[in-house]
């Protein structure tokens, strides 16, 4: 079992909901300040906010508040560890396809047109 298993747990558990993704849809586009963000979402600003918390104790967006703007990004990186894991589900069966799709190329690049 990897190390990093409570990373997953928690990142999948905040990715599970439909508005949480939604949100980490839209800031993988750009940061956005909270009220913008929320107006995308059919719900009230409380909620909203109860969300965007979810997936800060996840690690997966951070914030920073300038006066009384508060904008929210993601975190650079947060997904990694959800890479990590889904790579080594992946088959011996699909690691030896990529392998082979790879030489493949290599090889018809090298060959003459």
């Amino acid at each position: 079992m990897p190390k990093y298993r409570d990373d997953v747990d928690r990142v999948l558990r905040a990715l599970a909901d439909p508005t949480r993704r939604g949100i980490v849809e839209r800031l993988a586009k750009a940061p956005a300040a909270v009220s913008v963000l929320a107006e995308s979402f059919d719900m009230s600003l409380p909620s909203f906010v109860q969300h965007l918390g979810i997936l800060t104790d996840a690690g997966i967006i951070t914030s920073e508040k300038t006066g009384r703007v508060r904008t929210v990004s993601l975190r650079p990186g947060a997904l990694d560890v959800l890479h990590l894991w889904l790579d080594e589900q992946r088959t011996d069966a699909e690691r030896r396809a990529d392998r082979l799709g790879i030489h493949l190329a290599r090889h018809h690049e090298g060959a003459p047109s």
